[in-house]
């Protein structure tokens, strides 16, 4: 199994500059997609992603045994997931002439599958966070079982159950939404 980034981040606070930089190379890409999910916007994902770093370089918190680093690390992009999204105003602005004709060559499908990811993204908003972590481990960051065993610290027979009840969960809200079985 890998480390998850825990030597990396023990070499960091020891006063390794490279080690951070590995941190960076590491984990930017993954961090990044899974602050998408919150915020819905490329570039506040990126931000988020920066922050999250930015956060670790001013901390330096030394890590429990029991808490991984990626779990750490995730964990605060999620929390300034939730303060941006907090502090967020919803105004919208008015489209200008490029962006509209832009939008107008947008395709019908693509608009009915932004849609449609909007919907989903929405529901998925509606798990218990933990649901939500381990469906994001497994499919949108692509890690296997072991891996999230050992990043959140459960047993493999309890993050089995946890993504079975999270895609039952989720499949339900998804169908309350009005989904059918040919969306999921």
């Amino acid at each position: 199994m890998t480390d998850n980034g825990e030597s990396s981040y023990r070499r960091y606070l020891q006063g390794d500059p490279h080690a951070l930089e590995e941190l960076v190379r590491t984990y930017s890409d993954g961090l990044t997609q899974y602050a998408y999910l919150y915020v819905r916007d490329y570039a506040t994902a990126e931000d988020v992603m920066e922050e999250s770093f930015a956060a670790l370089i001013v901390k330096r918190k030394r890590l429990p045994d029991t808490l991984h680093f990626k779990a750490y690390l995730y964990k605060i992009a999620r929390n300034k997931c939730l303060d941006y999204l907090r502090s967020k105003k919803h105004t919208e602005l008015p489209l200008s002439g490029y962006e509209d004709a832009l939008v107008r060559e947008d395709t019908e499908r693509t608009a009915v599958n932004r849609m449609r990811d909007r919907q989903v993204f929405k529901c998925l908003q509606r798990l218990p966070k933990d649901y939500r972590d381990v469906l994001y481990f497994a499919y949108f960051d692509g890690y296997k079982i072991a891996e999230i065993c050992e990043m959140t610290g459960r047993n493999r027979k309890k993050v089995y159950n946890l993504l079975a009840r999270a895609k039952a969960a989720l499949k339900e809200i998804l169908i309350k939404e009005g989904f059918g079985y040919d969306d999921l």
